[in-house]
């Protein structure tokens, strides 16, 4: 029996600001599965800032979203029927086919999620792609070491309030800027940064002298632009800055200025390394294991930003650019009993 899935589609290609009317909810039906397919429900799909860049019809690392076809994005489902081997009924997967309630597809496409006490959504959060990023960024890209001092842009989204935390649980000193006061006491109150402030109210050179003065050994950007001067302003001699994203300028019609500071990239023998996750495949198990046991012991916390429903998922993604979330973004496609 066929089963009704609601998806969102890619309507036009934006120029600069996102709007409501770039999306369109359609619904189309969902076939039983043919043999060597499994037939999914998701319950969450995650709407990241990579994704603004796949709406634009130019070259990048991965292709751009086809005008007319269903978005896509991280999502978390359970499985409904299965005619394939290796999953059953019952079974948890995640997949990159957000962005709709349902579907139909191979288990190749796939990954079963082992069962835990966590919630499903946390595979697409603090134990998903945005956890992996920080850690990869923290440890690897950025090599903190116990007794240095991180500078964290963006901090209380989904990859910067991780990689805070995985900083801090290193034995390094932490600081972050975000958006809102809120956020500021969140990133100090529960998550144990050392200080934060809220970037829209304070100068950015000024607040980095005053909670790091010392200097920074590094910096995890997620902002880039005024963030990124700032902070190679304030680097310490072989700094070490992680270029995660720039969501400052995701939106601009025209790019913005970059740094004209980046003598200092010489003068202090500074590295600055962009990265992206998919590279990283090897980080997977360390990752899992190290953060499974941070979650267990709190000493790693995460928070949600839920929206209900497939037909908000675009007022989710356009959230992000706006700072509407605390922590990772979701969009709940079902609820579980």
């Amino acid at each position: 029996m066929t089963i009704q899935s609601r998806e969102i589609r890619l309507k036009a290609r934006p120029t600069g600001e996102l709007t409501p009317d770039l999306f369109e909810l359609t619904e189309r039906a969902v076939a039983p599965p043919d043999d060597g397919e499994v037939r999914v429900r998701n319950l969450f799909m995650s709407v990241d800032p990579y994704m603004r860049g796949r709406m634009n019809d130019v070259e990048s690392y991965t292709p751009p979203f086809a005008l007319g076809e269903v978005l896509q994005g991280a999502a978390i489902g359970r499985v409904l029927e299965s005619r394939a081997p290796g999953l059953a009924a019952g079974d948890l997967v995640t997949s990159n086919l957000g962005w709709r309630e349902a579907f139909t597809a191979p288990p190749a496409t796939l990954a079963r999620v082992a069962a835990s006490k966590v919630p499903p959504s946390y595979h697409l959060g603090v134990l998903g792609m945005p956890g992996l990023t920080a850690y990869v960024g923290v440890l690897d890209i950025a090599a903190m070491r116990a007794g240095e001092t991180l500078f964290v842009s963006g901090a209380a989204g989904a990859v910067g309030s991780i990689a805070g935390q995985i900083a801090r649980v290193t034995g390094c000193r932490v600081i972050g800027s975000a958006g809102s006061d809120d956020k500021v006491r969140w990133l100090v109150d529960d998550l144990g940064f050392d200080a934060a402030f809220n970037y829209r109210d304070v100068d950015l050179e000024a607040a980095l002298s005053e909670h790091a003065p010392d200097g920074l050994d590094g910096y995890f950007d997620n902002v880039g632009y005024e963030h990124l001067q700032a902070a190679i302003n304030h680097m310490n001699d072989f700094g070490r800055i992680a270029a995660c994203g720039s969501i400052a300028g995701y939106n601009a019609a025209t790019p913005g200025p970059g740094p004209n500071n980046l003598a200092f990239v010489v003068r202090k023998r500074l590295m600055i390394r962009g990265f992206l996750v998919g590279d990283h495949g090897d980080w997977r198990a360390p990752f899992a294991a190290d953060m499974g046991r941070w979650l267990a012991q709190g000493s790693v916390r995460t928070r949600e930003t839920v929206l209900e429903g497939i037909e908000r998922a675009p007022e989710a993604f356009i959230g992000l650019f706006d700072g509407a979330n605390i922590g990772k973004m979701l969009v709940r496609l079902a609820h579980e009993d």
